[in-house]
Parts: C-alpha cells; sequence; structure tokens
C-alpha cells in the first residue's frame, strides 16, 4: 500500500472538450471549463492553476503552469452514453458497452400505465422537459389533484417530481421504489426522487432532498475495497449512484458547500481507504439551468476550500479530482456534454509536475486504486508508478 487514504472528488459535469466522439451525441464543440473561463472576466482558481489545471484546457485567467505541483492528464470515457452512472461506474471499473433506455419522446403506453397502477393515479406531464421547466409548467395542477408529475431528458432518467405537501419525501421515496423494481427490466439506469415546495408556479423551487434510485452496478472497486476490510465513506450522491453497496458509510450533503464541508468530516474519519465524493452543483444548478456565472462561482468557492484542505493531506494521502461528464453551460440546450474530464492527482510526497497524458478510460481511476491497495484489477491502467516511481 503506498496511499493510506485516497480522496477522489468527483466535479459533477466538470468537463474539458468535446470528446472525439462527441459529435455521435450531439456535443461537437462542448469545452465545459474552457467556455465557462472564456465568459467569465477574471475568474480566480489560483490553487487548482498550480495544481495544473491550466496545462489540460485552455482557460483565460487560468494559465499553464511550468511546474504543476500535482500530476495532470484528462480522461475519456469508453462507456456508452453520458451521465452520471456511466461516469461513476466506469471510474469504479464497471465499464458499459451497452447503452442504458433513453426515452427522448416520453415513456411509452405500457411504463405509463404500470406506474399509473402503482401510483394509484395518471402522471402529469410525462415528457421530456428540465426540472425547474417542470414543475413551473405542472406544479400548480399538482397542487390540485395531486397526480405526481413525471418527466425525463436525453439521459436514462425515470424522474418523479412532487410537493412535500401533497406526497411527503418519504412516500414519494416509496413511490420511486416501486417504479425502480418495476422499470428494471426497461434498464432504466436511475429514477430520481425530484420533491419541491412553494405556493405557486412564480416560486416553486426543489429541495435538497433529491434522492437516487439506480439500477445495482456491476462488481467494482467499491466491492473489492470493503471486502478487503479498507473503508469507503461516499459523500453526496455516490451511495444513490452505487445502491449503497461497497460503501462503508454515508455523508448525504445539500449542496457543494456542504458537500465539501463532509468531505473533510469523512477524511478525519477513515484511518484507511477511500473517500469518494461528488459535489453536484455545477451540474444541476448552474449546467442544466445554462448558469455561467454561477458555474464560475463555484468553481472558485472550491479552488478557495482547496486551499484550506490540501495542507490537512500528509504523506499518506493521495488526492484525486476528476468529473463524470461535461454539461457546457454555454451550449444550446440543458442536457450533459460528451466530454473529455480532467484528471488533477496530487500528494506531498509525489513527483510534482508529471503529465499523465490522455488516459483511454475513466476505469484508470480504479485500476491505480486496485494497484495503490494491492487489489486484483482487470480493467484500466494505474497510473500510479507516474505518481510514485518505486510504485
Amino acid at each position: 500500500m503506498i496511499f493510506k487514504r485516497v480522496v477522489l472528488i468527483v466535479l459533477d459535469g466538470v468537463g474539458c472538450g468535446a470528446s472525439p466522439d462527441a459529435d455521435e451525441y450531439g456535443d461537437a464543440g462542448a469545452n465545459t471549463l474552457g467556455h465557462v473561463a472564456a465568459e467569465t472576466a477574471g475568474l480566480m482558481l489560483p490553487n487548482l492553476q498550480r495544481l495544473g489545471l491550466g496545462n489540460i484546457v485552455s482557460m483565460p485567467d487560468v494559465p499553464r503552469s511550468a511546474a504543476p505541483a500535482a500530476a495532470w492528464g484528462r480522461m475519456a470515457e469508453c462507456s456508452v452514453g453520458k451521465d452520471s452512472t456511466t461516469g461513476h461506474w466506469e471510474m469504479a471499473g464497471a465499464e458499459q458497452r451497452r447503452p442504458f433506455s433513453t426515452y427522448p419522446q416520453g415513456f411509452p403506453d405500457e411504463i405509463i400505465r404500470q406506474f399509473s397502477r402503482i401510483a394509484g393515479c395518471e402522471p402529469l406531464g410525462n415528457v421530456v422537459i428540465s426540472g425547474t421547466d417542470a414543475i413551473a409548467k405542472y406544479g400548480e395542477q399538482h397542487l390540485e389533484t395531486g397526480r405526481p408529475i413525471v418527466y425525463t431528458s436525453v439521459d436514462s432518467v425515470f424522474q418523479i417530481a412532487a410537493h412535500e405537501q401533497v406526497l411527503a419525501p418519504d412516500k414519494l421515496y416509496e413511490l420511486c421504489r416501486s417504479v425502480r423494481e418495476m422499470i428494471a427490466p426497461y434498464r432504466v439506469a436511475r429514477v430520481i426522487a425530484r420533491p419541491f415546495v412553494g405556493s405557486c408556479s412564480e416560486d416553486f423551487v426543489r429541495t435538497s432532498r433529491r434522492h437516487d434510485f439506480s439500477l445495482q452496478p456491476p462488481i467494482n472497486i467499491l466491492d473489492q475495497l470493503v471486502e478487503a476490510q479498507l473503508t469507503v465513506a461516499a459523500v453526496g450522491k455516490i451511495d444513490d449512484i452505487f445502491c449503497g453497496r461497497g460503501v462503508s458509510y454515508h455523508y448525504g450533503t445539500e449542496n457543494n458547500r456542504d458537500g465539501m464541508a463532509k468531505i473533510a468530516t469523512a477524511f478525519h474519519s477513515v484511518e484507511s481507504g477511500l473517500i469518494f465524493a461528488n459535489l453536484i452543483d455545477y451540474d444541476m444548478l448552474f449546467g442544466h439551468r445554462c448558469d455561467v456565472a454561477g458555474f464560475a462561482q463555484a468553481l472558485e468557492e472550491f479552488d478557495q476550500w482547496l486551499e484550506i484542505f490540501m495542507p490537512q493531506l500528509n504523506d499518506d494521502d493521495l488526492l484525486l479530482i476528476t468529473a463524470d461528464h461535461g454539461c457546457d453551460p454555454t451550449t444550446a440546450g440543458t442536457d450533459h456534454s460528451r466530454e473529455y474530464v480532467p484528471l488533477l492527482a496530487w500528494s506531498p510526497r509525489q513527483v510534482a509536475g508529471k503529465t499523465l497524458g490522455t488516459r483511454q478510460s475513466f476505469s484508470d481511476v480504479a485500476a491505480t486504486l486496485a494497484h495503490n491497495f494491492n487489489l486484483p484489477s482487470s480493467v484500466g491502467q494505474s497510473f500510479l508508478p507516474q505518481l510514485i516511481p518505486c510504485a
């Protein structure tokens, strides 16, 4: 074991340039980080710049470093798709060659009939729409009728929105669990509970009680770590994405700021193992809502937090920063984008300034974890020797 603790932080939706196959997904020209930086004068990311972020992607005001403190590179996704489930599973070594099902025209009658039997009424919506638009359009009718709002996107998701005073979150979760079981044969990646509050379309707002119900993942590095009696602390939606499997304990989060605080808490509670965290605001609050200014501010807040967090790491710790897909807020539409994701790897003990190049799969992260913790691996290529030459 080279590092006793690994902190793996996924900046949800923070891509760094269109993948070679981006045109197949309608994402030619996407570049989340590059475009956010280009449209944000004076973007301040001194700590990420020092680590080498500007060496990965061209960003005005975040220049290349002649001697980056971290090892730096980018990763291409080899799985089919561009959603959170696919990206996180691949990162854990579970590459997906078969796409999840999507419903760009809404769900077929047979699925809606089954949903109606479970819910006791027909849903509202059944359209492809953003979550905020869904509650603005159908929220008042939902309040009047009690019928849940069903919607989807280009991703493999079955989303159910309900006002917390009409269908309490626990009841909404119960409905989602039943739908998860019903829809499993259709290979939909996630059923997502979307509670909201407010009195009318002008002030409806989604709450932090979102909950994802994912398909069971294939066996992956998290399972191996727990089986080897190493700790896996999940922060944010990691527990949902992996159905609670391969997780020693879980820290729910309300937003990025809470997520960063929970990372620090988990770090100090783990003696040996993995802290696996997702910071969701880039995707949920800013990418999908085309909010460039909010996206930039969230990046700056993460950068400021790194200045506080990184000095707490010692020679036995490794920090990995990456993403699960892109979500370019400057492009047409509000969906995820098929992009490379950045990769920064830092420890006080490593040789600084190493380039990790362009990795051909997110599963290189799983291979590196397996290599570090002396576990078998059959996917990906470890980059641990590039961090520690004697590894």
